[in-house]
């Protein structure tokens, strides 16, 4: 079965962002050159295209969680905005913000945790 395995958001500022992914949910993030920075092994990975001339348009990446209420308060205390507060969906809970850059993110805590 196919699956989602990298996100690829275009940043205007590679050391904001890479310092938010890493504050806000302790992931740790790889430079690869001046402009890219990306995780390794996590399942799916997330990479960060600083290079406007390699950017492509960003899709909605979602987040899972355990604890959807500590992560809405790391997301804001790293500096990120809240766009959508919490909301109900069917099978769980989910919230959307903006990291330092302006990259519109999810984050959902499924009903079963």
């Amino acid at each position: 079965m196919a699956r989602l395995n990298y996100v690829e958001l275009p940043v205007g500022d590679i050391a904001a962002s890479r310092a938010f992914f890493e504050a806000a949910f302790g992931w740790n993030l790889t430079a690869f050159g001046p402009s890219y920075a990306a995780t390794e092994g996590r399942g799916t990975d997330l990479g960060l295209q600083a290079d406007p001339s390699e950017a492509t348009a960003a899709p909605l990446p979602v987040i899972e969680v355990d604890d959807i209420v500590a992560a809405l308060a790391k997301v804001e205390a790293s500096g990120g905005t809240i766009t959508r507060p919490p909301f109900d969906f069917p099978g769980g809970r989910r919230f959307h913000f903006r990291e330092p850059s302006g990259c519109e993110l999810a984050v959902t805590q499924m009903a079963d945790h």
